[in-house]
Formats: C-alpha cells, structure tokens, sequence
C-alpha cells in the first residue's frame, strides 16, 4: 500500500507488499523488497538497495549522497540488507570512489539518530544503539553491540561479538569477542554473556579467555604474546580469528589497549 500523499519515482522497484507512508520521498534507481514498511517523511535517495521485511521509521534518510569533499557525483551505492531496522531519523550514505557501496547488512537495528558514513560496511545482527556516529570506511562485524552515543573514527576496524560501552571514542580496531570501554577505550574483558548467549561452548569461551590473557594481561609485546599464544594455545577458529585480527590491524591502525 503506498500512501497518495507518497512520492515514488516512476522508475522505482517497489515489490507488491511494501507499505509507504504519507509524505516519503523515494527517487529513482531504488529498488524495495517484499514486506518492506516506510513510514511517514522518510527520505529513500537514488541508487539505494532495501531487502525485505526490512522498516524504515520516520525521518530516516537512506542513500543521500556522502558528506566526502572527495565525492565528485560517481555513481555509487546504498545496500540494506533483509529483516533490518533503521529508526527514526537515521542517516545511511552513499559510498564514494573509494569502495562504491555503503552496506548495512541482514538483522540489523540501527537505532534513533544514528550515522553511517560512506563506505561503510555494517555486517550482518549487528546493534547500534541511539546517536552512534560512524565515519567513513568503518568495519563492523556480525554480532556487534555498540552502545549509545559511541563515535567510530573512520577506517577503524569493530571485531564479532564484541559489546562497546556507551560514549566510547574509538580510534583503534576492537578484536572480536570482547568488551570495550572507560575514556580512553580498552579491553575490560570478554563479551561472556553475549557468546554464552549465541551459544559459545565453555571450551570456546576459555580458549577466548586465555588468548585475551596473553594478549592484554601479560608482560608480552604484541609480537610476543602472538608467538606465545600459538606454542602454548590449540589451534581453533576462535583462537585464529583473533590472531589474524590482530596482525591486520597491527599493520594499519592497531587494536585498542589492554
């Protein structure tokens, strides 16, 4: 159903079930997936990508172009992906010639007031509580928590499963399957509720525990608490995807403090 006081662009994909409220604005080049709502007043811009059963509240505005001195009209573009939420008066840009996409991806809740910068890619259950700011080229992985009022430099890297204290500043990568928090951000643990919760094993959660002890917690380097975790801890993908985390990061912004 698509409210008589909507405008939709002649050109736009809207599939049969998609509901659009009372004075919305979706330009051309947009395409809308089955069981999609649009609520009153939000704003749907050109070369934009919605999935299906996703909701978009009012006075959200999904694929304006980016706020990037570098931008020059390229044509880029704006993927969300299904079952994801994007509450009132979100704002998700256009990607740039950097990446050409900006992407939130499936079972997201990206609450009130929130930004996502050109190329961004939010990955998939990934929670954004009200007045997080993303800037340009940010990472965030599946399973991500981030509490309200955090502001993400940009390029900075969020690891799975981790959980942000509200009104973090992040200017490090944050591994995965950890706590971030106090001013300024570091580890304060891992996230044990959220792994038990998405059904993490205790033989997981401990090889998680004892890898972030070496790497934080101990007397060792980076460099050194790598080695040590791979002579002394069974290999694992928990256990990998740390280490690999880590090395990546070491070689372009590094990861936050312990």
């Amino acid at each position: 159903m698509i409210s008589p006081l909507a405008y939709v662009h002649p050109d736009a994909k809207l599939a049969a079930s998609v509901e659009v409220g009372p004075f919305v604005f979706i330009d051309k080049d947009v395409e809308i997936g089955e069981g999609t709502v649009i609520d009153a007043n939000a704003t749907i811009c050109e070369h934009t990508r919605i999935g299906a059963r996703c909701h978009i509240f009012p006075s959200a505005v999904v694929g304006a172009i980016p706020q990037d001195l570098k931008f020059k009209g390229e044509l880029t573009y704006t993927y969300i992906g299904d079952d994801t939420v994007l509450r009132e008066c979100t704002t998700v840009h256009r990607g740039t010639a950097s990446k050409g996409k900006t992407v939130v991806g499936n079972h997201c809740l990206i609450m009130a007031y929130c930004h996502v910068a050109h190329d961004v890619v939010v990955k998939d259950y990934v929670i954004m509580s009200n007045a997080t700011q993303l800037a340009g080229e940010v990472v965030v992985e599946d399973h991500a928590v981030i509490g309200g009022g955090t502001l993400v430099h940009q390029f900075t890297h969020i690891g799975a499963h981790v959980m942000i204290q509200g009104g973090t500043h992040l200017n490090k990568d944050v591994p995965p399957y950890i706590i971030a928090a106090r001013m300024p951000a570091q580890y304060s643990g891992i996230n044990s509720v959220g792994l038990n919760r998405r059904g993490f094993t205790k033989e997981q959660i401990d090889t998680i525990q004892r890898t972030y002890q070496l790497l934080f917690l101990s007397q060792l380097n980076t460099t050194q608490a790598i080695a040590q975790i791979e002579q002394t801890i069974p290999q694992s993908a928990e256990r990998d995807l740390i280490l690999n985390f880590v090395r990546e990061s070491s070689a372009a912004r590094g990861i936050i403090k312990g």
